[in-house]
């Protein structure tokens, strides 16, 4: 089997990947409390007596917070199905399930979502007059450049780092950059988020660093040399707190990896026949050793795209995707819960596949007929 056609049995198979994924989701989705219509009703529960009364059109027994029993006036029906119903009207009740869709059985939902996911249509948010793919868009610009930018400078930070302490294995240098290493283990990046806000942003020493949004008001009107001055300038601390945190793990990926290689026989025999270190480090160890860090890259550039970047944005107020995945989860807004996690996913398992090209780049010997997965 050549690359072309894994590339193509691996695109197939992201259908049922996904599929599975989003079935999963959306059952665990169903049985869990405190969904959109019994967030309506707490809120209107929590209303004033004529407020009540006004949405229920039941008057002044609902009014008084009445609990009729299901199946009796002014609590049966679909009102028996949530929490806190009991004393509104079931009428409304209904209404409410109509507006959010859940007036259809469970298995017409899920493949109605399924029908209109395949259209990259995901429907509009339960609580904000704007369609999902839109928010979508709004939020992905700034996910993306703290995920591109803090990947990239961990892998260009780590890979040379991990190197050399692979090289340098019990020397000083190793000793005293393992330090380092702890601290950006035990240490997480909102805590180094705010060391950096004190130290840099106007806390206590210097404000060097903006802390609000990805750029400065009125940044289209600049010129073209100042916009990407901007952008950096507000994208640096940011950036920063993630790298930070972040490069530990891979530095030590790196290290041991290079040190399992220069123990191996190819390496003695390379040695052997008289080539230089350097042309053994990077000839022939290089391309072995990267095989397994390569394969770290989608789970690594995911992690700080989505779960490593949330608490970044809430400190920095950089309304990007984690935020918004966060904040949609906590307000059930299931029209932005599930299609950030079907974007997410689907470039996820995308990733993935540009994982296993990157590694013929990296080593042509591999052969893709021992791949099955």
């Amino acid at each position: 089997m050549n690359i072309s056609a894994y590339i193509l049995r691996r695109l197939l198979l992201i259908i049922p990947t996904l599929f599975g994924i989003m079935l999963l989701n959306f059952a665990i989705v169903q049985a869990a409390p405190g969904g959109p219509v019994e967030q309506m009703i707490a809120k209107v529960q929590g209303l004033s007596t004529d407020a009540t009364a006004r949405f229920s059109g039941n008057g002044g027994d609902t009014a008084q917070g009445m609990a009729p029993e299901p199946g009796h006036a002014g609590g049966g029906g679909s009102s028996g199905k949530y929490r806190g119903a009991q004393g509104l009207d079931p009428a409304f009740i209904a209404q409410l399930e109509k507006q959010f869709g859940f007036d259809k059985p469970v298995h017409e939902r899920f493949w109605l979502m399924v029908k209109n996911y395949l259209k990259f249509d995901f429907g509009q948010s339960y609580y904000r007059d704007v369609g999902v793919t839109q928010l979508i868009f709004e939020k992905m610009p700034v996910s993306i450049s703290l995920g591109l930018w803090s990947t990239l400078l961990i892998y260009l930070i780590s890979i040379p780092l991990g190197i050399r302490k692979a090289v340098k294995d019990g020397s000083q240098f190793d000793v005293w950059s393992s330090g380092a290493i702890f601290v950006g283990y035990a240490v997480p990046s909102f805590l180094f988020a705010i060391l950096l806000i004190i130290l840099f942003a106007g806390g206590r020493y210097f404000d060097w660093f903006p802390l609000r949004g990805l750029t400065s008001d009125g940044w289209g009107d600049f010129p073209w040399w100042r916009q990407i001055i901007d952008y950096l300038w507000h994208i640096t601390l940011p950036v920063m707190a993630l790298v930070i945190s972040g490069f530990a793990g891979l530095t030590m990926l790196t290290k041991n990896s290079f040190i399992d290689e220069l123990g191996k026989q190819y390496v003695l025999t390379a040695r052997a026949k008289g080539l230089s270190e350097r042309r053994v480090l990077y000839k022939h160890v290089f391309r072995n050793a990267m095989l397994i860090v390569i394969a770290g890259f989608p789970g690594a550039f995911m992690a700080i795209f989505f779960t490593g970047s949330l608490l970044i944005e809430v400190i920095f107020s950089l309304d990007g995707m984690g935020l918004l995945g966060f904040e949609s989860t906590i307000n059930r807004d299931y029209p932005v819960m599930f299609g950030t996690l079907y974007i997410f996913t689907l470039m996820g398992l995308l990733l993935k596949i540009l994982s296993d090209i990157t590694y013929v780049l990296v080593d042509p010997r591999i052969d893709f007929n021992t791949r099955t997965s």
